[in-house]
């Protein structure tokens, strides 16, 4: 269902993300992501005389993280095609240190850890802390690719109360694993 028809508006700015997760033939995966803000209408930019016409990216950043089947980094790079100032390229060194990290609970903290502030680039730090969704998507997804059972019940349970899907009081829970369903509790009197 589409979102209902806005309030009368114009464009000011479009980010674009998009992340793929490839199995490799060495056994490894690659996780890739590329960010792209755009503005459009002419801007000016600081380090650049002209101004930056329409539709001219303002960022366009790409991380490659390669992980193992367990999900510890392998190795971790990135590109910055046009950032604001030539000095945002030196960023991508900052990644480093999150090789040999796995990519599991504590991912996140680990990363704005590492990379808050003048440690690193706002925008990589963004990128991968929602590339560790789909680099649990990629490699947990392939294990479907030659599975003809639908789901691993086991597993399933394991993401009770992972989601709003997943709640134990839901009827996704009720319908498909009753045994794990529990009824909504009472809302508290106020």
């Amino acid at each position: 269902m589409p979102l209902p028809n806005p309030s009368p508006r114009r464009e000011v700015h479009q980010r674009s993300i998009d992340m793929k997760a490839f199995a490799r033939d060495d056994g490894l995966f690659d996780i890739e992501a590329r960010l792209v803000d755009r503005k459009p209408f002419p801007f000016f930019r600081i380090e650049r005389a002209a101004t930056v016409p329409p539709g001219e990216s303002l960022h366009d950043l790409s991380i490659r993280m390669t992980i193992d089947g367990g999900f510890t980094v392998r190795a971790i790079e990135a590109s910055s095609d046009s950032t604001p100032y030539s000095l945002c390229r030196e960023a991508g060194a900052t990644l480093a240190p999150l090789i040999g990290e796995r990519v599991a609970a504590g991912w996140s903290s680990k990363v704005k850890a590492t990379l808050r502030g003048a440690a690193g680039c706002t925008h990589l730090m963004e990128m991968l802390l929602t590339m560790a969704t789909t680099a649990v998507q990629g490699v947990h997804g392939l294990k479907r690719e030659s599975n003809d059972v639908p789901y691993d019940a086991k597993a399933v349970a394991g993401r009770m109360d992972s989601c709003y899907a997943y709640s134990r009081e839901r009827s996704v829970v009720k319908v498909h694993w009753p045994e794990l369903y529990r009824p909504p509790r009472p809302a508290p009197e106020e």
